[in-house]
């Protein structure tokens, strides 16, 4: 009996063990299918890649590890899977993105084994060869992208077969011959981007039949023949660019009558005289008709299309005069045109307005330098007068109006400041030209200014900069010149007035330090502008590098030239050609590093530098001197070898301890925490802003004696953002535990915090592009802390003051001091609350109930603070209805008011779209159950427009009733639970930023 009992309690066992085996197999991930995993490898060697790492699989990390360096800013290397083949348990590749890495190979023809690819990108890399025909055999590629590579040949003919396409990006590669006919076979095709290449010929009339395609670019080509008319009949077309393409005019009329266009450019054709064309879309956002020779005045409906952003008219032969009703776009250009009559009255000049009309015959009083737009630098209005008087024609509304005295030479150094180099004639001063420059610029000095036209289109930034400067040095005679220069997106003219008349010698000094060489990829970056003097065009399609036999090299330019007026001009013109996306989108146009004019007859010239001489009197001094000198010599060499000394110790301190720094080492890089460089003070305590041996700026967090934040948020700090690599996490440089001493070493990021930027204290203004740029970068930032890194990670406070901007505006999450791990086998933490009013989601305020999703409501409050400009701690509706930020959003949403929502500060300037997806996925992450918010992975694809976004079903999530009808500023202890760890912000200060705070910040917790 008892041997019957144990065989039925052994085959129960067996049966359980057999179970649980199937259970187990049955849970696990899904893994990249075997041939796939194979065609990997080919596919990286084909394309030169050196340190292929196949450890973890791609599908499940999204990623391909193809470098064993750290991940640098453009660097991408995405992969997305398809994992719903043999019951969830096999994956294939969908996308393949191997973008900015310089890779050396070919494309490679083994993509082809990848037999569920819909997306290649392999854009900005270094790779030859033309598109391999076998990829015409994956039934499901939709999208091919390998811009800025060395892509030579023809356009393959075969490219007809890949019937599927709908994206085909071949932009700033090395095609050459014509445009095949066959690519017309393409009839699901909306992107075709052909723009810098080599292509000549006709458009073949077989392109007629792409009647979805929504986006066109053939610029910078040199195709012949006439525009095509069948261009008129493509409905859907949204952009069309044109730039120096090579085709002639007449442009059809029936281009202008799409109505479907927002973004229309085409400039520099070579063609007879036309009419301004009567434009029928109201959708246009983007308006550039440059340099085509049109003729009679404006028409009035110009000025009433009601999205316009830009609109470029300049360098061409309109007349008449502006209505004085007319109302600009916000970057207007009109230069170079036979505008005139009185502009001074009207809406029309504004400080809300870049606007250019120089070249022009316009009327102005002589009291224009009086009206307030004139100190302004979006206004510029150079040679925009018919005056006689040539300084008043030169200058409209400058005080100057005859010369007193003349000069005869000049020296300036473009971009940069002062600068005084030693030649025959002893010192000579460069004078300085750096400061303040808009799209619409006139600035002068005593005897001569500069004017700038234009801005760089498609950069994505929400400010130009004009003025640059090298890192590397410059092999030149004088390198201290070219250092700095200055580049303009369309005009940039330098104007000498005073000037005695005579024959002069022009020196252009260049060197092309924007592009460098270091980077293969970077090296097919093409700069073409043209040179006038005088008015004459002396240098067409002028190319810095090619002339000085690669970068960062010196190469002037010289050339004879008469003054007869007292006026001597110098400009560039950015005539479309040359590429425009490497080593960024928006890198283009002309670039000059210093003008010297001398007399004809004299080799060198300048004003001369003088130094006091040496007299009896200063005889006495000259010994004390030496010996100063020597002491000086004395000192330089010590601190040289101190600082070799300190680099080698920061590179070896500690190497137990993977970034360790010495408390000396923080202190001579704070300048002993001088206050001068304290840019924070919070909760934690002091941060500091420092210097490394090598140049690293840092930001140095000193934990206060009082600070109520503790060791065991600074341990919990180190331990979770030490092994994060993300482009949107801050990085943890190392740290320091010395002399009861504990700090933090982070990168250094110069535009501080998300929320300064938001609510007006950092003075920064976030155009729309920048405003979305960010919250994608925060979801992107979180989707990886929950989903890709390698432990998942709840953040637990997310807010505006801890998402810091970058110099580019970049935003990356930091303060990882309340984060907590989570395991994947676990459906929540039970928690002590921590983080702060406002931003947390109510299961966990009231419950202590913790999931990633507790993130993703705390990312919806921030998005809409981004949407809205306004702050969810301080903001209080006036519609008594409403509770707070997100109630007041989701009441204008049901009613579908979705500009309401808006940040004024926008100015009505925004993607409408993008807009209202945000505002949608923000309540959507708000919402008051957990299980309704989507995934960030999700938010991810929601922003992009990968996926649609849910019906919002349920107001967003509120803590409850004893807190939800109180502001946060009268909330108390007594409001709260014992074992809260809770921020309530004063304003939007918290007290675990890494940067800017306010000791106004409260915490809360149990002792």
């Amino acid at each position: 009996m008892i041997m019957s009992q144990s065989r039925h309690f052994s085959s129960l066992f067996t049966v359980l063990i057999f179970i649980c085996l199937v259970y187990t197999v049955s849970a696990s991930s899904p893994s990249l299918h075997p041939d796939e995993v194979k065609a990997l490898k080919d596919i990286a060697s084909t394309l030169g890649v050196k340190h292929l790492n196949l450890s973890e699989d791609p599908c499940l990390t999204k990623t391909l590890v193809i470098t064993q360096d750290v991940l640098k800013e453009g660097h991408n290397s995405t992969i997305r899977c398809d994992c719903h083949f043999n019951n969830n348990k096999t994956c294939h590749i969908t996308h393949f993105i191997l973008k900015t890495f310089s890779l050396p190979g070919r494309l490679p023809p083994e993509l082809s084994k990848l037999q569920y690819l819909e997306s290649i990108d392999l854009c900005l890399n270094y790779l030859h060869g033309s598109i391999p025909m076998e990829w015409a055999s994956l039934p499901y590629l939709t999208s091919i992208s390998v811009c800025a590579n060395r892509l030579s040949g023809d356009i393959p003919k075969g490219l007809g077969k890949f019937i599927n396409l709908t994206q085909l990006i071949l932009e700033a590669n090395q095609f050459s011959g014509i445009i095949p006919e066959e690519l017309g076979n393409l009839v699901n095709l909306e992107g075709l981007v052909l723009s810098s290449n080599q292509l000549v010929g006709s458009v073949p009339e077989t392109l007629g039949r792409l009647k979805n395609l929504t986006n066109l670019r053939f610029s910078d080509n040199h195709l012949n023949g006439s525009i095509p008319e069948f261009i008129g009949n493509l409905s859907k077309l949204k952009r069309l660019e044109l730039y120096a393409s090579g085709l002639r005019e007449p442009i059809p009329d029936s281009i202008f009558r799409l109505e479907n266009l927002v973004d229309l450019r085409i400039s520099d054709t070579t063609a007879g005289l036309r009419q301004f064309p009567h434009i029928i879309s109201k959708n246009l956002k983007y308006l550039v008709l440059r340099n085509l020779n049109l003729t009679g005045p404006i028409p009035t409906t110009i000025w009433g299309l009601p999205n316009l952003m830009t609109l470029d008219l300049s360098f061409n032969r309109l007349t008449g005069e502006i209505p004085a009703d007319a109302a600009a776009a916000k970057f207007t250009y009109l230069t170079g045109n036979k505008l005139s009559g009185k502009i001074e009255s009207g809406p029309f000049l504004t400080a809300s307005t870049n606007i250019d009309l120089s070249y022009n015959n316009f009327t102005w009083s002589p009291s224009c330098r009086e009206r307030e737009y004139v100190p302004l630098f979006n206004v510029n209005t150079y040679e925009s007068s018919r005056s006689k008087n040539r300084l008043t024609s030169l200058l409209p509304c400058s005080a100057i109006s005859q010369c007193l005295s003349y000069i005869k030479s000049l020296h300036i150094n473009c971009g940069g400041p002062d600068v005084t180099i030693e030649n025959s004639r002893g010192s000579i001063l460069y004078e300085g030209n750096y400061g303040l420059t808009g799209s619409a610029t006139n600035n002068h000095g005593k005897n001569w200014g500069f004017s700038n036209t234009g801005d760089f289109m498609d950069d994505k930034l929400p400010e130009d900069a004009y003025s640059i400067s090298s890192e590397s040095p410059v092999s030149a005679k004088y390198p201290e010149l070219y250092q700095t220069a200055r580049r303009s997106p369309l005009s940039l003219a330098y104007f000498a007035f005073c000037f005695e008349n005579g024959s002069y010698n022009v020196k252009l000094h260049f060197a092309e330090i924007q592009f460098s060489d270091e980077e293969p990829y970077a090296r097919l970056a093409k700069r073409f502008f043209n040179i006038y003097v005088q008015g004459k065009l002396i240098w067409e399609d002028f190319n810095i590098r090619e002339e000085a036999n690669g970068t960062h090299k010196e190469v002037i330019k010289e050339v004879n030239t008469t003054v007869t007026d007292n006026t001597l001009e110098i400009r560039l013109y950015w005539a479309g050609k040359g590429t425009t996306i490497i080593p960024k989108r928006g890198n283009y146009g002309s670039l000059i590093s210093a003008i010297s004019v001398c007399p004809s007859s004299e080799s060198e010239c300048g004003v001369e530098v003088k130094t006091p001489p040496v007299t009896k009197e200063h005889k006495s001094r000259i010994y004390p001197l030496i010996l100063v000198i020597t002491a000086l010599i004395l000192s330089l060499a010590f601190l040289i070898v101190g600082a070799f000394y300190w680099k080698k110790c920061v590179r070896n301190a500690d190497s137990g301890k993977r970034g360790s720094f010495s408390l000396k080492q923080l202190k001579v890089a704070t300048d002993n925490f001088d206050p001068l460089n304290k840019i924070g003070e919070g909760g934690f305590g002091s941060v500091y802003k420092g210097r490394l041996p090598d140049g690293t700026l840092i930001a140095v967090k000193k934990l206060s004696s009082k600070s109520r934040q503790g060791n065991k948020e600074f341990i919990n700090e180190i331990g979770m953002i030490a092994c994060l690599q993300h482009p949107n996490l801050v990085k943890l440089y190392g740290c320091c535990c010395e002399n009861n001493q504990l700090l933090l070493v982070y990168e250094y990021l110069e535009n501080n915090c998300l929320a300064d930027a938001l609510f007006g204290r950092s003075g920064l203004k976030l155009e729309w592009g920048t405003r979305h740029k960010i919250c994608l970068g925060i979801a992107r930032g979180l989707a990886f802390l929950h989903e890709d890194s390698a432990v998942k990670i709840i953040h637990r406070d997310i807010k505006g003051t801890n998402v810091l901007l970058d110099k580019d505006l970049n935003s990356k999450i930091s303060d990882f001091g309340l984060a907590r791990l989570h395991e994947d086998e676990k459906s929540h933490i039970t928690t002590r609350v921590a983080g702060t009013i406002g931003y947390m989601a109510p299961e966990y305020a009231m419950r202590g109930h913790l999931t990633e999703k507790a993130d993703v409501y705390s990312f919806g409050v921030v998005a809409m603070e981004i949407v809205s400009g306004k702050s969810n701690a301080n903001y209080t509706p006036d519609n008594e209805c409403c509770v707070g930020l997100l109630d007041w959003a989701f009441v204008l949403q049901k009613k579908g008011a979705f500009s309401e929502i808006l940040d004024p500060k926008l100015e009505g300037v925004f993607d409408v779209m993008e807009a209202e997806r945000m505002i949608k996925v923000s309540l959507l992450c708000s919402n008051k159950s957990p299980t309704l918010r989507p995934t960030m992975s999700e938010v991810v694809k929601m922003l992009e427009g990968e996926t649609e976004i849910e019906q919002i079903i349920a107001d967003p999530g509120v803590y409850g009733d004893e807190l939800r009808f109180k502001r946060f500023s009268e909330i108390g202890t007594s409001s709260l639970p014992s074992d809260y760890l809770v921020s309530i912000p004063s304003s939007c200060e918290s007290a675990y930023d890494l940067y800017p705070l306010s000791p106004e910040s409260t915490v809360f917790s149990r002792p």
